[in-house]
């Protein structure tokens, strides 16, 4: 008998085997209902699976992967519950039936903590990681009620065919560069899908991850007693040293990639794998110390038997209902009303860049919880546009750090860091540089709170310096708000001025779902002629500008709205002052909306404001076509048909692959003055 299993543990680890056995066998037996809903199991990786989850703590953090049933059953998971959301039932304790099996997440308080986990293979490495990187920011800054005795510890299982993803070598990077409390289970089976390792892969788990300076270790993952001594091992020396750790587990594939991919389609190595099945091996180290065989069997019969029962309880359990299918989208803000004075006693106007600053100091003297991390935002620089100035400096490299170049990590460990209860600030240096973290923000951040059935909101700011400003060229100029704005569970803000732009950043902040701030960078300092009114007096500290509301900045004489010899502009960000410069050519004829918000958008008063007028520019930077800005010109058109004397006209930047850098073709790229004027005069005329 080994001194580091009990015999207690050893019987559980049994049952628990027998059970995700029996799970995988009815629903093999079943593949004619089973396989409506694509599932895959851990027939073949039990045993490393149940070597870990028996030795998580309630405090410990854990990431399964799609094929981690055993995890889930070791850590009291009940194959009920299981087969609920393999059924995709209203009762499915992870999702309410809205994504697959095995796709966890979970919030209770005598069980490991698991995230919202997706099918996108490798991508919970990030959000993972950002879990271990709050911990870590937390002891480091001595938050209240952290457990002293027993650190948490953090795991993310996936995968071999998942190292050679690059979001993986992110996170791996990350946890080396910050030594963070993670381990990483590498469950090596040594199939993609019909790829082999030897195909794809140039070295395993173990050599990829001692390239970053993680310790790794390798086990038979067949074998429970070697299994359950290197967790534990490294479980400890975590816990210990806080310093991540890889375990790299040879195991074999014995069921279905899944349950719409079969193994006998395209694998040759079926009759090998079966001969290093885990299950005969548990068996008999248990008779080894002192079990009698009937008494395993009777266990495995009893279990199989309990197994069809529940299987055939889950059948008859409830569907969703169809209203169901709208819980979620959002969590519930409290920010819904303008409160605060938008001018403090200092009647010095201030920049745009300065209203970000002033605005997240406030926020990170309040709340320790706050914290802002991104490339180059540190001390020494401060941001590439001085964006973050003087934050490193008052709160410390601790609260305010430069990350690699990683977009991807970036934004997909706020998912982890807003689960601990942090709220991070991050930024993308530029918005042509945030496609890399597009992945993790449409797969990961935008989809938590509505997969996991409301557990778990991502409340985080992400801020994306964006547009074209004194020749950037073709990688320093983009904008992207059409992207953002098609991806839904996001808010996306792009304000105007300083006081827009700071009462904006305190609604984000005390919102509870993911926030993109959209910042002009021609904006930030109103050098570009006619920006000027960028600059405005400081709101005071309290001041917070809800998401969700447009500002009409211009208004047309009620005598040219009688006389139907008016326009309203819809429009945002630099669209605003080419715009106001344009709108002096027209006597009191144009009516401005700065939306402020691309999301939620302002309908009520957009729809209000074209009805009075009849007609209806809407201004971008984006090109023009299949944009937001066009979307919302057919948005407009639906709701306001009736009241239509024009075509809604869409103004954007050419429809180019991108902005060139000479100044000369820039100018004609984009959107200006003069050109709305053009516009403005052939409606009159129309």
């Amino acid at each position: 008998m080994s001194e580091i299993i009990s015999k207690e543990t050893l019987k559980k680890a049994y049952t628990l085997l027998c059970t995700a056995r029996s799970l995988s066998e009815i629903y093999e037996l079943n593949k004619d209902i089973t396989s409506k809903y694509v599932h895959a199991t851990s027939k073949g990786h039990e045993v490393i699976q149940l070597a870990l989850s028996l030795q998580l703590d309630k405090n410990d953090w854990v990431s399964p992967y799609y094929r981690d049933d055993s995890i889930l059953l070791g850590i009291g998971i009940s194959p009920y519950e299981l087969m609920l959301q393999l059924l995709c039932k209203i009762d499915d304790p992870f999702s309410g039936g809205r994504t697959y099996y095995s796709h966890p997440s979970l919030k209770k308080e005598n069980m490991p903590k698991i995230i919202h986990q997706s099918s996108a293979t490798g991508m919970q490495a990030i959000p993972t990681t950002g879990i271990a990187l709050g911990i870590k920011y937390k002891y480091e800054n001595n938050f209240p009620n952290l457990s002293k005795n027993k650190k948490p510890i953090v795991v993310c299982s996936f995968g071999d065919a998942a190292i050679t993803e690059g979001e993986v070598s992110e996170a791996f990077q990350m946890a080396a560069l910050k030594k963070l409390p993670i381990l990483y289970l590498v469950q090596d089976n040594e199939w993609d899908i019909s790829a082999h390792s030897s195909e794809t892969r140039a070295v395993d788990a173990s050599t990829y991850a001692k390239g970053f300076g993680i310790k790794s270790y390798t086990v038979d993952g067949t074998d429970f007693k070697k299994s359950y001594s290197i967790v534990s091992q490294a479980i400890n020396e975590i816990r210990e040293k806080s310093i991540p750790i890889l375990i790299h587990a040879k195991v074999p594939l014995l069921n279905h990639h899944t349950s719409g991919v079969r193994m006998e389609w395209y694998r040759d190595d079926i009759k090998e794998s079966l001969e290093r099945d885990p299950f005969p091996k548990l068996k008999q180290l248990l008779i080894s110390n002192g079990f009698k065989e009937d008494e395993l069997n009777k266990i495995e019969k009893d279990i199989k038997e309990s197994i069809k029962k529940e299987f055939k309880r889950a059948l008859e359990a409830k569907d969703p209902k169809e209203e169901d299918l709208f819980n979620f989208k959002f969590a519930p803000t409290k920010i819904k009303e303008e409160k605060g004075n938008i001018k403090s006693d200092n009647n010095e106007p201030i920049f745009m860049v300065d209203a970000a600053i002033f605005a997240i100091k406030e926020l990170m003297t309040d709340h320790p919880e706050c914290l802002l991390y991104g490339q180059d935002v540190g001390k020494r620089l401060g941001g590439v546009f001085r964006e973050a100035a003087t934050l490193g400096e008052k709160f410390g490299d601790k609260r305010v750090f430069n990350t690699p170049i990683q977009e991807a990590f970036i934004i997909g460990s706020t998912v982890g860091m807003s689960a601990v209860g942090l709220k991070p600030i991050v930024e993308i240096q530029f918005a042509d540089y945030i496609w890399p973290g597009l992945n993790q923000l449409f797969t990961e951040v935008s989809r938590s709170y509505y997969l996991s059935n409301g557990k778990w909101p991502v409340s985080c700011i992400i801020r994306v310096p964006t547009g074209a400003y004194g020749s950037g060229g073709p990688y320093h100029s983009s904008s992207v708000e059409s992207i953002l704005t098609n991806i839904h569970g996001i808010k996306v803000a792009y304000p105007s001025n300083a006081a827009d732009l700071k009462g904006i950043m305190k609604a984000a902040y005390y919102d509870p779902n993911p926030v993109v701030i959209l910042e002009h960078k021609g904006l930030y300092w109103g050098k570009i002629k006619g920006t000027e009114e960028t600059k405005t007096i400081e709101p005071d500290k309290n001041y917070i500008l809800p998401l969700g509301k447009a500002n009409v900045l211009l208004n047309a004489s009620k005598k040219m709205i009688e006389n139907g010899n008016s326009i309203c502009i819809v429009t945002y960000g630099m669209g605003v002052y080419w715009s106001k410069t344009a709108a002096k050519k027209f006597n009191n004829q144009i009516e401005i909306i700065d939306l402020r918000t691309l999301y939620p958008l302002d309908e009520e008063l957009i729809y209000e404001s074209v009805k009075k007028h009849g007609r209806c520019i809407i201004i971008s930077e984006e090109p023009s076509s299949n944009s937001f800005a066009q979307s919302l010109a057919s948005r407009i058109s639906q709701n306001c048909f009736n009241y239509l004397d024009s075509a809604i006209k869409v103004i954007g930047s050419e429809n180019l692959p991108a902005i060139p850098l000479n100044s000369n073709l820039e100018e004609r790229m984009l959107p200006n003055a003069i050109k709305i004027e053009k516009e403005l005069k052939k409606i009159f005329n129309f």
